[in-house]
């Protein structure tokens, strides 16, 4: 029995860990002022248009793609999204009282990190296999996301919920990490073969995606913020640490997931909430101070309760 416990905690160490010890490097790094937000705001560009997209690329052009497993596992996803906005926007009807603050909340509740905090924690478990199928999901539900995240919010926004869906189509279609992901898919179902010096470029830049958005993560983010806390705030981040990953794991055991499928949707679902929630609800008219008071709190929080949920589903044989 003890034996077991040092198993499913060294994993879920593993998986988490990394993530957090990045996250404080970046910290520290902009504490004795080695890096800048300068240097963040490029180096976070890069990041986002050029190093995670190949690596998404390099992780899906030859690897063998089980479709059906695939389908299955966004299905699941996309079931757990959307159960999770509609029941944040039935709560929001009825206790979040502040026009500002709905929106706000019912996004804090269902919008996941999956670019950068979700894929970093299942490559940590999973390696570069779990990358390539957490990669078919995240382009999938990441258009999901951004739909209902215009839904809610446009309650305070100037323009029309028809204005904002087509803005928000466009940027979909000129998003990187979904052009890369579809290129790579086709890529793959053709079985084209790059040529070497190609892809040995590809692989230097997807090496450094994940360690430098994290510690850009790290060196950018306020911690400070989570004193500012209010009531929307704790309560949407309850429904992220806590419900939104209960949820998704009650929706694996109905599917039948086990191991890595499980793993992904868990760890795609129990991430903070994206960054670009803020910005999103700055754009719109919502309550910006509370986005970024949810963003705080997920974030800190997501470290404990992503490496209590790892325990318990290893313990039991679920992941």
């Amino acid at each position: 029995m003890l034996a077991l416990f040092f198993a499913t905690f060294a994993f879920a160490l593993k998986v988490t860990l990394p993530n957090i010890l990045l996250l404080c490097l970046g910290k520290y790094l902009r504490l004795k002022k080695m890096v800048t937000l300068e240097f963040c705001e490029q180096a976070s560009e890069l990041v986002f248009k050029f190093a995670l997209p190949f690596m998404l690329f390099v992780n899906l052009i030859d690897i063998k793609i089980d479709y059906a497993a695939n389908a299955k596992l966004v299905a699941a996803g996309a079931i757990c999204t959307t159960l999770l906005y509609l029941l944040a926007e039935l709560y929001a009807y009825f206790r979040v009282p502040n026009v500002r603050d709905k929106g706000v909340f019912v996004q804090g509740v269902f919008r996941s990190n999956l670019g950068i905090v979700g894929l970093a924690t299942v490559q940590n478990a999973y390696g570069a296999a779990g990358v390539a199928h957490a990669a078919v999901y995240m382009g999938l539900i990441t258009i999901l996301l951004n739909v209902f995240s215009v839904l809610t919010l446009s309650r305070t926004s100037n323009h029309s919920v028809r204005d904002k869906l087509c803005e928000i189509g466009k940027k979909i279609a000129k998003n990187p990490l979904i052009i890369m992901i579809v290129l790579a898919l086709i890529g793959n179902a053709l079985h084209i073969r790059l040529p070497e010096f190609l892809m040995h470029t590809f692989q230097y830049l997807a090496h450094i995606a994940l360690p430098l958005a994290l510690i850009c993560a790290g060196a950018t983010f306020d911690w400070q913020s989570m004193r500012q806390r209010s009531d929307v705030s704790m309560q949407a981040s309850i429904g992220r640490l806590l419900i939104a990953p209960m949820m998704a794991v009650a929706i694996g055991v109905w599917l039948g997931f086990r191991g890595t499928d499980m793993g992904i949707l868990f760890l795609m679902t129990a991430t903070p909430v994206a960054a670009a929630s803020y910005v999103m609800a700055r754009a719109m008219g919502g309550n910006d101070v509370a986005a970024a008071n949810i963003i705080g709190i997920t974030t800190a929080g997501s470290m404990v309760t992503t490496s209590v949920g790892v325990m318990i589903l290893r313990g039991f044989g679920l992941m």
